[in-house]
């Protein structure tokens, strides 16, 4: 039966499940993967304890949909991360001796259930996963990656960087999207950015980038990022959008969250008319609402445009007066106080609207569950996967 044995893929997903301790499992199959093939070993950063985890996650979520009969979704999941695992340098025989590490490890693992059954649904599994992923990535032409030289490096706040780069070649991407980024302070640890800047035909691009505590690679970006630096670019991710024939559109961004919302709204002002677009822009102080200048000079010229400053805190801290001041000319809504879930709902339901959240998880979270209480309807509130 393979896929279709639904009671042997449960068992298969409890052994991969984190909440059912699946660590040692994990750890055994990178470990046995990277005896058998040293190369193998190249492709990871040092610390593997994220990557395991990711992992993990990514085979319960594959065996949920497989249990539920659910083909079309995983199979374009594997597709796009056998392209996106290019970038890693990830070859075909990589994928051959990781397909001999999976069945050798999770056969050891599940001795004492193991039946043919088991073995077939497995066997199946671990088949979907390499041949999806290996045939995608030979079947796709593009380049794996782009590389870019750093321009400018801004510091509008004390945790908020903005970096400007000119890229080799240019880089495609939807408003909206995020791309992949690897810096040279950290070789081999990839992270997700979203341009704040629509695609440019000559290659140029922005990001916004603010430092997260305990974040290597946001931390060394926003400390040490110097022009001339080469960072390097994947394939881009993401389906957030505006459909400007579904009515008007409610954004809410957190911090640097606010730059696929930019890009969406720079997008949208190459046309005449538009949907009307409210966007509540938040920070904890007021000097960190370091992009209202842009969003001033986009509102003035776009009447479809109405942005509202939220800070945490009425005032600034002493830091504040080191960096530059941040605050607009006349023509913004005032600035209100307290948090973006509570602000944003104070103003209705918003159950008319498009709407679009992004910023730290817990904000995205906070904010939906409010508006879905005030009576916003779950299905048209948009976000990317909110990291774990």
């Amino acid at each position: 039966m393979g896929l279709e044995d639904r009671e042997s893929m449960r068992i298969l997903r409890d052994a991969v499940d984190p909440d059912h301790g699946s660590e040692a499992l994990v750890r055994e199959i990178y470990s046995r993967w990277f005896g058998t093939d040293l190369s193998a070993r190249d492709l990871f950063p040092p610390d593997m304890e994220k990557q395991r985890q990711v992992f993990a996650h990514a085979l319960c979520w594959l065996c949920d949909q497989l249990i539920a009969q659910r083909a079309e979704e995983p199979v374009a999941f594997l597709a796009q991360l056998g392209r996106d695992h290019r970038k890693y340098g990830v070859t075909e025989q990589h994928y051959a001796t990781l397909q001999v590490a999976l069945l050798t490890t999770l056969r050891a693992h599940l001795a004492e259930s193991w039946d043919r059954r088991l073995n077939e649904a497995v066997h199946d599994v671990v088949e979907l996963v390499v041949g999806v992923m290996s045939g995608a990535a030979d079947a796709e032409t593009s380049p794996p990656f782009c590389d870019g030289t750093v321009l400018e490096h801004l510091r509008p706040t004390r945790d908020v960087s903005i970096i400007r780069l000119k890229m080799d070649h240019p880089l495609s991407y939807l408003p909206g999207q995020y791309v992949p980024v690897q810096v040279p302070q950290w070789p081999r640890r990839w992270r997700y950015l979203s341009p704040s800047i629509p695609a440019d035909p000559q290659g140029y691009i922005e990001f916004h980038v603010r430092s997260v505590p305990g974040g290597m690679v946001s931390t060394a970006i926003v400390g040490e990022a110097r022009p001339g630096d080469r960072w390097r670019c994947s394939n881009p991710h993401g389906a957030m959008h505006i459909d400007r024939d579904d009515g008007d559109v409610l954004m809410v961004a957190g911090s640097t969250g606010l730059a696929p919302l930019r890009t969406l709204i720079m997008d949208l002002a190459r046309f005449g008319e538009n949907p009307r677009v409210h966007l509540f822009f938040g920070a904890r102080y007021p000097c960190e609402l370091y992009d209202l200048r842009t969003l001033w000079e986009i509102a003035s010229t776009n009447p479809w445009l109405s942005v509202t400053p939220v800070s945490e805190h009425r005032i600034n801290p002493p830091w504040a007066s080191q960096f530059p001041d941040v605050t607009p000319p006349r023509g913004l809504h005032v600035r209100q106080t307290g948090t973006l879930p509570d602000i944003v709902t104070r103003y209705g339901s918003w159950s008319d609207r498009q709407i679009l959240l992004c910023g730290k998880p817990e904000m995205v979270l906070a904010t939906k569950e409010a508006l879905v209480a005030k009576g916003a309807v779950a299905e048209r509130i948009r976000h990317d996967p909110l990291a774990s």
